[in-house]
């Protein structure tokens, strides 16, 4: 079933408003739940398109399909188009629901590091703050009886172009995402470039170090049986970590395995949009990586180790990176990016990173007062994680909380 709100101008409308509706270099608002229905159109934009890797088809395909369904998400897909009926952006959003507040975000919550329309790039290009302003508005409009978009985690541009929404931004989204521009041919001139001196000389002796224990390979699952594999490793070596924390293992449930593995499958002769990886030593696998893929950018979705390796001292898990970052490098990838968050690793390797930044769009009285309230706690939290003292002490409160019994945590 599809909403569409026509914004050609009436003849009767003021004449105010239809120069108003003359200017908006979009025509008509589509609001469908149809996945399948847009994936010719999908494709063909995405083509071109100013597009993360989270927004690719074949990445929000096996999200809806296996996340979405196993926790019953409302999806609502939204097409921008010109009078002609061609696609000028698409909006992947759900409708959620929290503290009696109903509003819509971008698809993949914290499994996407970037959140982002899908935007053909004159278009974008057109919009100014005014123009994305109310294209928010008449897009919460046209889902119709939600309170708000929420729009966190958005990259200010992308591919050199502004992101519209971004213009409206409250402020900075809590962290920011960690990069590591590519020069092909050049791998190694990429990472002394992005590298110190003294991280090079230590990631070497790590390396003789984690060659003393054996033979190593790093392996791309890509047949049935490596996927399963890999992907058992994986969330073996993730509950092993949150068990160690005392926390909960967000990776444990089956929707998210069947997400990794479906994505991680080629379909119909495309390569896969998820990319599973394994370093392994003697045959075992001692660290794992899953990262999203489009275009020539590849974006760290996910990393872990094997505690219980011998080798787990010598940091396995960043000799698989920079091993990866190297046959990217080698295969034409121009952009590595290592998601959002801050990590030691993460500033080791990267000498550039993507600012983000959280727009919220107001539609109700009740979506004002939320808005409000989550633009307080992301700010609150972008502070935190700006400051390593409190920081450090937030995770220690955070890991004595968690730790309660669920009878003291309800009181």
């Amino acid at each position: 079933m599809s909403v569409v709100a026509d914004r050609a101008p009436s003849p009767s409308a003021p004449p105010a408003l239809r120069r108003e509706n003359e200017a908006r270099p979009w025509a008509r608002i589509v609001v469908s739940g149809d996945l399948a229905a847009l994936e010719a159109d999908w494709r063909a934009l995405e083509a071109d398109a100013l597009v993360t890797p989270y927004q690719a088809y074949d990445w929000v395909r096996p999200f809806v399909t296996t996340i979405g369904r196993a926790e019953e998400m409302d999806f609502r897909f939204v097409r921008i188009e010109d009078s002609q009926g061609a696609l000028l952006a698409l909006f992947p959003l759900v409708v959620a629901r929290r503290l009696g507040t109903r509003f819509a975000e971008f698809i993949g919550g914290k499994h996407a590091n970037y959140h982002m329309a899908l935007y053909r790039p004159d278009f974008a290009e057109a919009l100014d703050a005014t123009a994305a302003q109310q294209l928010l508005r008449e897009i919460g409009a046209a889902i119709g009886g939600i309170d708000a978009l929420f729009l966190i985690n958005q990259p200010t541009a992308w591919q050199g172009i502004a992101n519209p929404p971004a213009r409206l931004a409250a402020g900075q989204s809590p962290s920011r995402a960690y990069k590591l521009a590519l020069e092909p041919g050049d791998c190694d001139g990429t990472l002394r470039r992005s590298m110190s001196k003294h991280a090079r000389k230590k990631m070497t002796t790590k390396r003789n170090r984690f060659a003393e224990f054996g033979p190593s390979e790093l392996v791309q699952a890509r047949s049935d049986a490596e996927i399963e594999r890999v992907l058992d490793a994986f969330l073996a070596q993730k509950a092993a970590r949150f068990a160690q924390l005392g926390l909960a293992d967000p990776f444990a449930t089956p929707a998210i395995r069947a997400f990794l593995r479906d994505g991680a499958l080629a379909q119909a002769g495309r390569s896969p949009a998820i990319e599973l990886y394994s370093l392994d030593l003697s045959g075992r696998s001692v660290a794992t990586y899953v990262g999203a893929v489009q275009g020539k950018r590849f974006s760290g979705m996910a990393t872990s180790f094997d505690l219980g390796s011998e080798a787990a001292r010598t940091s396995p898990g960043e000799i698989l990176l920079i091993e990866l970052i190297k046959r990217k490098c080698r295969a034409g990838v121009t952009m590595f990016d290592l998601g959002v968050g801050e990590a030691r690793y993460k500033t080791t390797i990267c000498d550039d990173s993507d600012e983000l930044v959280d727009t919220f769009v107001p539609l109700t009285a009740k979506g004002r007062a939320y808005a409000g309230y989550s633009q307080a706690k992301r700010a609150l939290k972008r502070r935190i994680k700006a400051s390593p003292f409190a920081l450090k002490t937030a995770q220690r409160v955070l890991g004595l909380l968690r730790r309660r019994k669920p009878a003291e945590a309800d009181e």
